[in-house]
């Protein structure tokens, strides 16, 4: 034992002797490049005749102080600065990297260490990462030490866990990890795996795992499918957004106040927290699943202070510099990328296509890139800790979709670097103190097709319009987008998420509020007390109901418990059978999931499908998507479960999120002393009774 703890130990320190001997020879290369960067006196550094001994000493003592300030005060600045808003902590990385290598060089005897600022941040960017490759490397080449030094950082933090009683900590049992790659559909996850884009998935599928798809609610998007696999319930979500009569207010899915109060609220309906309440981590989500343990999660990510655990993803990335250098350089590169990849679709004249200009390179980074990379290394260090669930969130593919398309080259090498970071997991997960099972989801699909303004030259809130009778502007405005990444950049820089004032309350009135989800729309009337009849419309607006019904862009609309069609076709969703054959189109379940929605509360006046064409699998989105997902028709409703074969099957078809939730909580419970999710309906009478109060967004503390 005591040789093994000295051939340790002089591992350790010929480790330690190689990274500093690297990081010198960098400094010393570096000396000779960078014109205003030198390590002996004198200008240009010619005066005082130093041997190149000399020189090498005093650039070996440059790169010892600068790893070892790295090393003690590096970890304590990014902790101070946690509250900074993440995108600047990023940036922020840079100066301050550059300031810990100006007094290491202030260290060096006779002051014979002298950088410009601007060359210091270059210079202490470059040492990092080749300090962090070279200790990378050399680690894993010496596959015993970096499997050793593994178990010790999870046996520490699992000795911690123990003495303070936390839940879940049984060395034979093993853990969950849920990785949802949003917006992969089931059929698009099929094609990258047989096409080679993804060898990880395709191997586990030989080997260990078996997939299948299931069938999202009307409201195919983020927000109720993920409050429906974390919390139980997905009752009254109607889109990803919507008006709420009751407040006067729209209710957005990606709004950390919106988001909080759909938590709430799914907890109060189901009585219990959520998936995630023992010994869980949610990381990069829209909602927290009852975890402790948060990172990059919106709904708390209002909170402000101490209770913003979220940010905790940030501090234990950052937390080191290399990991900033490296993502940094990744980020320009993703946004050199999307700027190539966008002027090349136009070049060609690719059809269809929306604008790509605008901020739009710097959210597609942050989502490819910094989301990536932070809910990676959460997940990594999750498992490293022993942790009995985690549930992660990868945005990457949903949001290129959105923008070039669910098929084609751009989305192929976004699916090709998730299997990358799935690899990655994989390879930790070996080194784990417990065993993983490894289940990989999507919350919905994505369905293609051009734009309803691309193709009519005019949006849905213009055909409303005029089929109320009300002006309707010459140049149609393009209709913002919902995606969940540009939420999520703005939360990250502490931005505020609501949207601007008359969009997020609407001024009550005779007008029509016309929201837009993927290729759902919602029409609420301000005025009408409650749900407006369908004789109410008619009196009020007698042409809108056939205007929207008879347009070749709809495909269907939902008012007062009728389904309304083209050709004045009607079907009663309270007569069985009716509303199965108009909506046949749209795939099995469609008349249900519609029925479903129509006893939601909050439903809109009227909801507004886009046409589908089973053919081509296109839909027509309401917002500036050419990938678009949140209402029926085509791949966007059919996401995929996928699972290794030591759990057991799912019995029947999975239809809804809340079906996918029960399947996950059975799985967790046949871990052995795994996290025991309770199941005991806690739900107070009201809640019962399915009617719950609106969801409340405005003026609420988000710091209790």
């Amino acid at each position: 034992m005591l040789r093994g703890r000295w051939r340790t130990a002089g591992s350790a320190l010929a480790r330690v002797i190689v990274v500093w001997a690297v990081s010198t020879l960098t400094l010393l290369l570096l000396a000779a490049v960078l014109p205003d960067f030198r390590l002996q006196p004198g200008p240009g550094g010619a005066a005082g005749g130093d041997s190149i001994t000399r020189i090498g000493l005093t650039a070996a003592w440059g790169a010892g102080a600068f790893g070892l300030l790295s090393a003690l005060v590096w970890p304590v600045l990014v902790r101070a600065l946690l509250l900074v808003p993440a995108l600047v902590l990023g940036l922020l990385v840079f100066f301050l990297n550059g300031s810990l290598l100006l007094l290491a060089l202030d260290l060096i005897p006779d002051g014979r260490g002298e950088a410009a600022p601007e060359a210091a941040v270059v210079v202490a960017a470059v040492m990092s990462a080749v300090a962090s490759a070279t200790s990378t490397a050399l680690a894993v080449r010496d596959d015993g030490a970096y499997r050793r030094r593994l178990y010790r950082l999870a046996d520490r933090k699992r000795r911690r866990q123990r003495r303070a009683g936390a839940p879940g900590t049984a060395e034979s049992a093993p853990g969950v990890v849920f990785l949802q790659f949003d917006g992969v559909g089931y059929e698009a996850l099929r094609r990258a795996a047989g096409a080679g884009l993804m060898p990880t998935v395709a191997g586990w599928l030989d080997r260990t795992h078996r997939v299948t798809s299931w069938r999202t609610d009307w409201s195919s998007q983020t927000g109720a499918s993920q409050l429906g696999i974390l919390h139980g319930s997905t009752f009254d979500v109607p889109a990803f957004r919507w008006y709420d009569k009751d407040t006067g207010e729209v209710v957005v899915c990606n709004r950390p106040s919106s988001a909080a109060a759909l938590e709430r609220r799914a907890s109060a309906r189901t009585g219990s927290r959520g998936l995630l309440v023992l010994d869980g981590a949610s990381r990069g989500n829209l909602f927290s699943g009852g975890a402790d343990q948060l990172a990059l999660v919106l709904s708390v990510s209002a909170r402000r202070g101490r209770g913003n655990r979220s940010r905790a993803g940030y501090f234990a990335y950052f937390s080191d510099p290399a990991n900033a250098v490296r993502t940094f350089l990744s980020f320009v590169a993703e946004v050199a990328r999307e700027i190539g990849q966008s002027v090349r679709a136009k070049a060609r004249g690719v059809r269809p296509r929306v604008s790509r200009g605008g901020l739009y390179p710097v959210v597609r980074a942050f989502a490819t890139v910094v989301e990536r990379d932070v809910v990676v290394a959460a997940v990594i260090g999750d498992m490293l800790a022993g942790r009995a669930a985690v549930y992660a969130d990868l945005v990457a593919y949903d949001e290129v979709a959105h923008h070039s398309g669910p098929h084609g080259r751009d989305t192929d090498q976004v699916l090709a670097r998730l299997d990358r970071s799935l690899a990655l997991i994989a390879r930790v997960a070996e080194h784990a103190p417990r065993a993983y099972r490894m289940v990989l989801l999507s919350d919905h699909g994505q369905s293609p097709g051009a734009t309803f303004l691309g193709t009519y030259a005019l949006t849905l809130k213009d055909l409303v319009r005029a089929g109320c009778g009300l002006p309707v502007p010459r140049r149609a405005a393009r209709t913002h987008s919902g995606a969940e990444a540009r939420a999520a950049v703005r939360a990250a820089l502490h931005r505020p998420v609501e949207e601007p004032g008359e969009e997020a309350r609407p001024a009550r009135g005779p007008e029509p509020v016309v929201l837009a989800s993927g290729n759902l729309g919602l029409v609420s009337f301000p005025d009408v007390p409650g749900r407006a009849t369908r004789e109410r419309i008619e009196r009020d607006h007698p042409a809108l109901l056939r205007t929207l019904a008879e347009h070749p862009g709809v495909g269907f609309l939902l008012v007062d418990g009728e389904v309304l069609g083209p050709g004045g076709a009607v079907a009663r969703l309270s007569v069985p059978g009716e509303a199965e054959e108009l909506l046949a189109g749209y795939g099995p379940g469609a008349a249900a999931a519609v029925r479903r929605t129509d006893a939601f509360p909050h439903v809109a006046d009227i909801m507004v499908n886009s046409a589908y064409d089973p053919e081509s699998g296109t839909v027509h989105a309401f917002e500036e998507q050419i990938g678009s997902h949140g209402g029926l028709g085509g791949e966007q409703g059919h996401p995929f479960l996928m699972w290794p074969t030591v759990l057991s099957e799912p019995e029947g078809g999975l239809v809804g999120a809340e079906s996918v939730h029960a399947l996950l909580r059975d799985w967790l419970r046949e871990t052995e002393d795994g996290p025991q999710v309770p199941v005991e309906d806690h739900r107070p009478r009201g809640a019962r009774s399915g009617t719950l109060p609106s969801v409340r967004v405005a003026g609420q503390d988000e710091t209790r």
